[in-house]
């Protein structure tokens, strides 16, 4: 029996006010991730992955409408008040962000941002709080715990910043864990061990994992399924171990081809045009103008997402494997 969605987000729509009116920046998005899963959004930039993720914890911009239905636990998040919404950013669910440097404050030390959360919102004990934080910076590649949590933001390196962001995420003991490109401005090595990190530790207290990321390749290493969106909509969500030889959709074929991997001499192709944000899309599929396989039905009639072997594929005219790749693919 399947076990229900622990975060359901089924065709999640997001306006934004831009220029005195109300526009579209997020179509339709739908993921679901059920507990101890981890799930990739996958997406160039502008692509409405990050709102997505965001809209999750309530922290879209002023003015921001959500539509369609964003439940955690069987619970609406947007209608949560905000004594509700407070108490499930500090319990439920947490955030690793793009940038570390951005979100903790230059002027106070690591130490005091890391029990802020567990002495305001949990009325820890200082003296435990201290304690449990100590441990937490050791389990995530932190040796020197203590000297670490005495000194501010700018004495410490990206990776080391990174960690304590992780370590702040996981203090609050969270049942879902959402990291927002959380390597993106870190060097490659670093990047391997913080996604180690986050892997490891999420295996380990069972959390789930909304991963945000533009690497279709390091979704499928790190994730259980794979969502991929283009200009604000989901196209295509299918499991992570069956990308490559099963992607029915033809923006993540695309993206596949465009990217070089170990084992693979063809030739990498790129995709013709330019990506779309969300506010541009048109009436019909956002791909179209730079889809191989586009039809006229294509250009006035936005697909919606339908069963496509073991995944969904929001495509009029997906690609199906032929009994020649069916046979290769066994």
């Amino acid at each position: 029996m399947t076990a229900p969605p622990l975060l359901e987000i089924n065709g999640l729509r997001i306006d934004l006010p831009l220029d005195g009116a109300a526009r579209t920046v997020v179509h339709r998005a739908d993921v679901h991730i059920t507990e101890g899963a981890a799930v990739a959004l996958v997406g160039e930039s502008g692509s409405g992955k990050s709102l997505t993720a965001r809209s999750v914890m309530g922290l879209l911009p002023p003015g921001a409408r959500v539509h369609g239905d964003l439940l955690f636990a069987g619970e609406s998040v947007p209608t949560m008040t905000p004594q509700r919404l407070r108490a499930f950013r500090a319990s439920d669910v947490a955030m690793v962000f793009q940038d570390p440097r951005a979100h903790i404050n230059p002027a106070r030390s690591v130490g005091d941002f890391l029990i802020e959360g567990l002495t305001t919102a949990r009325g820890a004990p200082a003296a435990e709080a201290v304690t449990k934080v100590t441990a937490i910076l050791r389990e995530v590649g932190i040796a020197d715990a203590g000297r670490r949590m005495r000194q501010r933001p700018h004495e410490l390196s990206g990776g080391l910043l990174q960690r304590v962001m992780i370590a702040a995420a996981l203090a609050a003991e969270p049942r879902l864990l959402l990291a927002d490109e959380p390597t993106t401005a870190l060097d490659v090595t670093t990047q391997e061990e913080v996604m180690a990190i986050i892997g490891e530790t999420r295996a380990a207290r069972g959390l789930a994992l909304l991963f945000i990321t533009h690497d279709l390749e390091l979704a499928a290493a790190v994730c259980d399924r794979v969502v991929v969106m283009y200009a604000g909509s989901t196209v295509e969500e299918l499991p992570a171990d069956h990308l490559r030889d099963s992607a029915a959709h033809p923006y993540t074929r695309a993206l596949l081809a465009s990217r070089p991997s170990l084992g693979n001499d063809t030739e990498l192709r790129s995709i013709a045009g330019r990506p779309l944000s969300g506010f541009e899309a048109p009436v019909g599929c956002a791909f179209g103008d730079r889809c191989p396989r586009v039809q006229d039905l294509c250009r006035g009639d936005r697909p919606r997402p339908r069963p496509t072997g073991d995944g969904t594929a929001a495509c009029h005219f997906p690609h199906t494997l032929s009994s020649e790749e069916v046979g290769r693919h066994a």
